[in-house]
């Protein structure tokens, strides 16, 4: 199976920077892939983890359009323990980061989907990346336990 071929034909782009794939669905296509955090040109790129799953990109697209960023953020503001958890789940991002970049973070200000404040939930596709990556991210866990974790069609056959 050709990963470039698949993620490329998943973005409808080709990735930026040197990637691989860090989490796979039931059927053998990426779902997710780890991006190092400095690119080529030695630009820092912040966005370790990237959802390449069509299915579950346009499912959390709905979520999202539907208020989905905005009810986190109201759950996380009223649980003490939710709120620590995502706060856990940003060091441990962070960390990874600094880690895949062979022990320093390009990009230390800056957690999950880019944000400098972990609580203020702006991309659940970055949360159920992070998640499928190996992050205990309690956003990104959440959000998979409210759709389908997958496509029962197969379509990324079509890139093959």
């Amino acid at each position: 199976m050709d990963d470039g071929a698949i993620v490329a034909w998943q973005l409808g782009r080709h990735p930026r920077g040197r990637w691989r794939c860090v989490a796979r669905c039931s059927h053998g296509f990426p779902t997710c892939i780890t991006t190092e955090p400095v690119l080529e040109t030695g630009e820092p790129f912040p966005t370790l983890y990237y959802l390449t799953c069509p299915h579950l990109v346009a499912r959390i697209g709905a979520l999202e359009s539907q208020g989905g960023c905005e009810r986190w953020r109201e759950s996380i503001a009223a649980d003490d323990s939710l709120a620590s958890r995502l706060r856990d789940a940003d060091v441990s991002y962070r960390a990874a980061r600094a880690a895949e970049g062979g022990g320093a973070d390009p990009t230390p200000k800056v957690g999950i989907a880019g944000q400098r404040d972990p609580l203020a939930v702006k991309c659940l596709h970055a949360h159920v990346a992070a998640f499928l990556a190996g992050i205990d991210d309690p956003v990104g866990a959440g959000v998979l336990q409210r759709i389908p974790a997958e496509c029962a069609d197969r379509r990324c056959e079509e890139a093959l």
